[in-house]
């Protein structure tokens, strides 16, 4: 029987299972949306992962991931813009959703984070055209301020509309909950996101209280403090009803175990918590 309502981001999987195995995994469990990474995709190669992804009438809620703009120099910058307009052409093959942006920190040796703010809007407009043809909705993706140095210079959802916003219509936002539920001005950002049209994914996980690694140690739902129904509920006031896509890095935890146990634990929370 299939799980409405639920996506598979493959890193959820990735201690244990590539991509093929993975979609096996889901299928088997009646999970028909998922959420590769690209270097996923390149390990199988393009082609076959689409051939697998049509064979089986795959949803992908999105493709992760574009962006890492910033960089010190013209050379690095264009060399982020070429890569980023090959992830825009994997996602038009695979027929993602959307194309996921984590968009990059500080350049090396630098302190500036405006400037490396506006590296990041300059990368999208010289994306920008290349995506409309390919018919590829971008999403941006904030991520917790502690990412701001390395990962990530847009850090709120406002930060995100505000930039989705000059960018234009078919620019919007994934919105992860281990990134956002902090946030004190959530529920008006949330709001605003649908109004004007902007959520393109939900991710969800939860964060485990104490936290052992900033980057690997998210926790299985229900397992941690983030308010995740609530959140869902304001999501779907806003208009989106699209999948609740989980994605889980935990390499101390949930990549140790068989991706059986993972997706059975997943879809239990799924019902119980979610």
């Amino acid at each position: 029987m299939a799980i409405e309502g639920l996506s598979i981001n493959l890193a959820t999987t990735r201690g244990s299972w590539g991509f093929a195995e993975a979609v096996d995994g889901c299928l088997t469990r009646g999970i028909t949306a998922i959420s590769p990474w690209r270097d996923q995709i390149a390990a199988i190669g393009l082609e076959e992962a689409a051939r697998i992804v049509r064979l089986n009438g795959l949803r992908l809620t999105g493709l992760c991931r574009g962006g890492m703009f910033p960089a010190a120099d013209a050379a690095g910058r264009q060399a982020a813009i070429d890569d980023n307009r090959r992830a825009i052409d994997e996602a038009a093959e695979l027929g993602a959703d959307c194309l996921v942006f984590v968009v990059g920190g500080l350049p090396a040796g630098s302190r500036d984070i405006a400037v490396a703010r506006q590296m990041v809007e300059d990368g999208f407009q010289a994306i920008l055209p290349h995506a409309r043809a390919s018919k590829v909705p971008l999403a941006i993706e904030p991520l917790h301020p502690m990412y701001a140095a390395d990962r990530a210079c847009v850090n709120t959802l406002k930060q995100a509309l505000d930039l989705a916003g000059r960018l234009g219509p078919d620019v919007g936002v994934a919105i992860d909950v281990y990134h956002v539920w902090w946030d004190p001005d959530l529920a008006e950002g949330i709001a605003r996101a649908g109004r004007e049209n902007r959520i393109f994914a939900h991710h969800i996980c939860d964060w485990l209280v104490p936290t052992r690694d900033l980057l690997l140690d998210r926790g299985m739902m229900g397992d941690g403090v983030i308010d995740l129904p609530g959140i869902r509920r304001m999501i779907e006031a806003a208009g989106f009803h699209g999948p609740q896509e989980v994605e889980i890095f935990s390499a101390g935890n949930w990549w140790k175990k068989p991706g059986a146990v993972v997706l059975d634990t997943v879809i239990e929370r799924f019902r119980t918590v979610c």
